[in-house]
């Protein structure tokens, strides 16, 4: 019947997660499957689902298809509803050995209930252990996974669940591993990675975890961090990027707007000027960091004044990369009950923080000319920088390795260089 097909859909970690469920389904025999791991965080997200899955089955006639992913998790009963799905299971349940085992017992797959979809908020621990992180270049390791925060935008907590820490013993001898393995940098990821230990013993920060791998893990040329919530950012960590030349100077950083009282009506924990102090504080300890940030155009009630607050936060914050996210509402969540914001004035929003994002961009690449970086190759002749800038060098070099190369221009939205 041949391997089964994967299909991943959303974020990173979606993707380490299909990683697992690769070894999971490979254990249990799985044969001849089509698995699609989706997206909730909007409703085009869902959309896309429902189209992947109808082209898979379209590509994969007779196949059965097993649908599972946070948008599997908030509402089961829209992919159960499709006459081309096979099962519906759950976030926790996918990364359950005993899942795929029942799975690939005879005839089982369409004879059992449809739908194997659990209370996520009974959720106590999260399986961060069960693979030695993904990535052919950099690995990514799963250290956290759910969220405690209720923002009225997003549907995510509730695909995930509540906030759950891997132990920091278990992150070190993965990483370890890792680097026995030739990795030469490893990625911190999670759902809200900022709130890393609060359910452990003694209630950790994620500065004591960043600490920890750096010391145990010496062997570790680079170590970066995925998105933060920078209101949540600890002493510690704010010590490791003062003194850690091996924590890489990138971070992305979860602002969503820059208007105060929408960020309010957002239930987010930050205002404005939070925001802005801390890129500013980062910024003093490491002066060659780097900020990305995820800004969302077009909240429910956000007028173009507010929205110039958003805009000019590009600015004030020195952000480099930008997110931008069109306001899409998600049924189930508080903001869909808002009064909403006009598709065109959302869609002009948009395009216009994407023209600021793409100018601050601009001023990086110009900055980097002449400059000496060290690049991670991530293909031949493509790699990424410290600060996470992408570089196309004029000669092959081993991928995986960190190469010295000098900054000769720019082509697009990426560096050229030499190797020095």
């Amino acid at each position: 019947m041949g391997a089964p097909v994967f299909a991943t859909l959303g974020c990173r970690l979606n993707a380490y997660e299909t990683e697992a469920m690769k070894e999971l389904a490979a254990q249990a025999g799985i044969e001849g499957a089509v698995i699609v791991n989706t997206c909730a965080v909007t409703a085009e997200a869902v959309r896309k689902a429902r189209q992947e899955i109808r082209r898979l089955a379209r590509e994969n006639p007779g196949a059965p298809i097993i649908v599972t992913g946070c948008a599997a998790q908030t509402e089961p009963e829209t992919f159960a509803e499709m006459p081309e799905v096979t099962r519906v299971i759950g976030n926790h349940e996918k990364m359950q050995a005993e899942t795929w085992a029942g799975l690939a017992a005879p005839d089982l797959i369409g004879a059992t209930e449809k739908v194997m979809v659990d209370d996520i908020m009974s959720v106590r621990e999260t399986a961060g252990h069960l693979i030695d992180g993904f990535g052919r270049h950099r690995a990514y390791v799963q250290v956290q996974n759910g969220c405690d925060h209720r923002c009225t935008f997003c549907i995510i907590p509730y695909g995930r669940g509540n906030s759950r820490s891997v132990p920091a013993g278990v992150v070190v001898e993965q990483i370890r591993r890792l680097v026995d393995r030739g990795f030469n940098e490893v990625v911190l990821t999670g759902v809200d990675l900022t709130s890393w230990g609060a359910d452990l013993p003694g209630a950790p920060r994620l500065g004591d975890l960043v600490m920890r791998i750096l010391r145990l893990v010496p062997d570790l040329p680079r170590l970066r961090i995925s998105s933060i919530d920078s209101i949540e950012a600890d002493p510690r960590l704010m010590e490791a990027i003062a003194t850690e030349p091996r924590l890489m100077p990138h971070l992305h950083l979860s602002l969503q707007a820059g208007d105060n009282m929408i960020l309010k009506r957002m239930k987010r924990r930050h205002l404005r000027d939070d925001a802005i102090r801390f890129c500013e504080d980062a910024r003093r300890l490491r002066p060659d960091i780097v900020f990305g940030a995820d800004i969302i155009a077009g909240f429910p009630t956000e007028t173009e004044a507010m929205f110039e607050n958003s805009l000019r936060l590009v600015a004030d914050c020195g952000l480099t990369f930008l997110h931008v996210f069109p306001f899409s509402p998600r049924k189930g969540t508080p903001a869909a009950r808002m009064p909403q914001v006009a598709g065109p004035a959302i869609r002009d929003r948009a395009a216009r923080l994407r023209a600021a994002g793409g100018a601050a961009l601009a001023r990086h690449l110009a900055e980097q000319q002449g400059r000496l970086h060290q690049v991670l190759m991530e293909s031949p002749r493509m790699g990424r920088t410290a600060q996470f800038t992408e570089v196309h060098l004029d000669t092959d070099q081993p991928e995986g390795r960190i190469v010295p190369a000098r900054i000769t221009g720019q082509a697009g939205e990426a560096l050229t260089a030499t190797a020095a």
